[in-house]
């Protein structure tokens, strides 16, 4: 096995590593950290696409409004840029593809695009263009930058539609004999086989228009050679129902392959004797729309943002099916070019980031999404509870009441379940157990939720019972310590335990993702149940799904409750009220906001992303809602929590999974308790 090792002349010392043509990016530099290299050093390459106005064979006035796109590309910092199919010339030309005048004269301008494009250095840009080789003609893909052409691809795929037949010009790429053509001065050698290039940043491949249509699209091997983003070049006509398919397609192209997608079609201009064109602008990211262009609009545009490479790297490393897809294709590994663009940031315009970033990853966005993802995490929590009670022949079931947002849930969840079951809601046995810092406001929620639900109400005290522990073990109960709040939480899960098996039940737990994570949970207390279903909803969720549930699923003192237990702040309630009677522990002052710490989780236990670059992510999302310090004291303290608390998880109740992360250490999330935090543990410019 060969192992090229090759070390960049760029500004910093980076790695590349080449293992059978696939690329690994290690930066050894840790202070590389300069403003302009900060996109880049977080795995961020930004890339736009573009549809400028088409003078329909008129190569020169196409290559001048070709050069007007790559200059307003480069000054946001785009490091590639995608143009439409045939864009030097037109894609409705028609029989005029068989005449020279057209054919010399798109050479012509694509030479003059070539030599523009060294005022534009450290971008690459991708051009459509026919070209003539011999006897046959091709409609190509032609990758330029820094003055030089770096790469050609012909086209596989050719449409036969009454309205399109581009087998009447042109040769599929499978069919062309592999040669070389002299553009700009250079030799450059034109094969049959697929392309990948291969960039200090990131690797692409190409596929134009009909390809994508295909059965087996050629950006499928592309991403399995290692293609980190797909450029598709391309000529799209508009009809009903048609642009939504189309939108569905690249999403699904993206996801599946596990790869950016960047999308040019071309619109104004072209001819509309028979169709109209409709400007399709796209640029995904393994099935996510980053950004989209405008249909029908009488104007250049050129739409920008940035794709992840490091993300995709990462989920293709974790995911099994595509690792094994790449083995069992790997005959079919494709001709690659490696051509490292050693970009000259010192004149490449700074990128910002202006992709969107949610501040709630785990929660749905629009309105539709919402109320469907919403219905969904909810049936799979009652599918999960209502198996498992049928699966042990299980009428009874006992759940800790508090008032608070976890026991809500998890309320709600087993009424659904027991009406699903046909089941009386009187076999649920709510228990709430005021304490030493139960609250009237928890407390009145608490009762008034069971009786509007019309579950089995029990209430019973832990106060003398712990006041009579805390004698046995000689503890000051005035000392409000660990072993204070401790005793009460573990009192509390004797109790529904016991009468569990007084009632021939089980107690459903209700402890979520985020306090798992963090390790906010009494070590056998309510860290432990006999079916969590909360296991696998972390705290921002939870709170969404109750605000969901109160608004679309119920009405009258109910939704009131609900609304109220929403609105009230988190906390275990295991220290005394203050003098007012409100609550004085609050759980968000001791660990930290959860909306920082799901946004922690999210980036670190979905994506794998280090510290460095969700401390940025953060900065970038929450520039609004907190300053940086407080963000990494938080991401510090996020970090020490998970790796200090693994022992707690690794013995946590059967749950369902409802969402892409999970930390159940029987499948999702399986890591030593005793693994050290250090490396997590960096020091990061504030």
């Amino acid at each position: 096995m060969l192992f090229l090792l090759m070390i960049s002349a760029c500004k910093d010392t980076h790695f590349f590593l080449y293992l059978r043509d696939c690329p690994y990016i290690c930066t050894v530099n840790k202070n590389y950290r300069s403003k302009k290299e900060y996109m880049i050093q977080h795995g961020f390459v930004k890339v736009a696409t573009a549809s400028p106005i088409m003078a329909l064979a008129d190569p020169r006035s196409n290559a001048q409004r070709l050069y007007a796109c790559m200059q307003e590309a480069y000054q946001q910092g785009s490091r590639l840029l995608v143009t439409p199919e045939l864009g030097i010339t037109g894609y409705s030309c028609g029989d005029l593809f068989q005449n020279n005048q057209l054919l010399d004269t798109a050479l012509e301008n694509l030479t003059w695009l070539i030599q523009k494009s060294s005022e534009v250095s450290g971008m690459l840009t991708v051009v459509g263009c026919p070209m003539a080789l011999g006897g046959q003609l091709i409609n190509a893909a032609v990758v330029i930058g820094d003055g030089q052409v770096h790469c050609i691809v012909a086209k596989q795929y050719l449409p036969n539609y009454k309205e399109f037949y581009e087998k009447r010009w042109f040769t599929p790429a499978s069919d062309i004999l592999p040669q070389s053509c002299q553009i700009n001065g250079q030799t450059i050698a034109i094969g049959n086989k697929p392309t990948v290039l291969r960039t200090p940043y990131f690797n692409f491949g190409i596929e134009i228009c009909e390809d994508l249509w295909s059965p087996a699209p050629p950006s499928t091997f592309l991403t399995m050679a290692n293609a980190d983003i797909i450029v598709n070049l391309s000529a799209d006509t508009a009809a009903v129902g048609k642009h939504d398919y189309l939108k569905q397609l690249v999403s699904q192209q993206s996801a599946r392959c596990i790869a950016g997608y960047i999308y040019s079609s071309c619109g104004n201009g072209e001819s509309t004797t028979d169709v109209v064109f409709q400007s399709c602008l796209y640029i995904y990211e393994n099935g996510r729309l980053l950004a989209e262009g405008k249909r029908f609009i009488n104007d250049a545009q050129v739409i920008y943002s940035e794709i992840d490479i490091q993300s995709l790297r990462n989920e293709r490393r974790t995911n099994s099916t595509f690792s094994t897809a790449m083995r069992v294709h790997q005959k079919s590994l494709l001709e690659t070019i490696f051509y490292d663009v050693q970009p000259q940031d010192k004149k490449l315009p700074q990128a910002s980031l202006t992709r969107f970033l949610p501040k709630t990853p785990f929660v749905p966005g629009d309105a539709q999404s919402k109320t469907i993802h919403c219905e969904e995490i909810i049936s799979i929590q009652v599918a999960g509870l209502a198996n498992r009670l049928q699966h042990i022949g299980c009428q009874q079931i006992v759940i800790g009441i508090s008032g608070g947002l976890d026991s809500t849930l998890a309320l709600l969840v087993c009424v659904e379940a027991f009406d699903y079951l046909q089941l009386d809601r009187k076999g649920i046995i709510g228990i709430t157990m005021p304490g030493f810092g139960t609250t009237d406001r928890t407390y009145t929620n608490a009762m008034n939720l069971m009786t509007e639900l019309g579950v089995t109400i029990r209430e019973i005290s832990i106060a003398d019972a712990c006041m009579q522990h805390f004698e046995a073990i000689g503890h000051d109960p005035s000392v409000h310590d660990i072993t204070y709040e401790n005793v009460q939480a573990r009192e509390r899960t004797k109790i529904l335990m016991n009468v569990a098996n007084q009632m021939g039940g089980i107690v459903i737990g209700t402890g979520d993702m985020s306090e798992m994570a963090l390790g906010w949970a009494t070590y056998n207390g309510d860290h432990m149940s006999m079916y969590a279903v909360n296991c696998s909803v972390p705290k921002t969720l939870v709170r969404h799904l109750v605000l969901w549930y109160a608004t679309h699923k119920l009405s009258g003192a109910t939704k009131v409750t609900l609304l109220d237990i929403a609105d009230t702040p988190i906390s275990p309630e295991l220290i005394p009220a203050d003098e007012n009677g409100n609550i004085k522990q609050k759980t968000e002052d001791l660990v930290g906001p959860y909306i920082l710490h799901d946004f922690f989780l999210y980036y670190f236990l979905r994506h794998g992303f280090g510290p460095e670059k969700i401390y940025f992510l953060a900065q970038y999302t929450f520039a609004e809602d907190f300053d940086k310090e407080t963000i990494l004291k938080w991401l510090k303290i996020f970090h020490r929590r998970f790796f200090q608390q693994q022992f707690k998880r690794s013995c946590v109740p059967d749950g369902p999974k409802v969402g892409s992360v999970s930390l159940s250490p029987r499948g999702d999330w399986r890591m030593p308790s005793d693994a050290k935090w250090s490396a997590w543990d960096v020091d990061i410019d504030v």
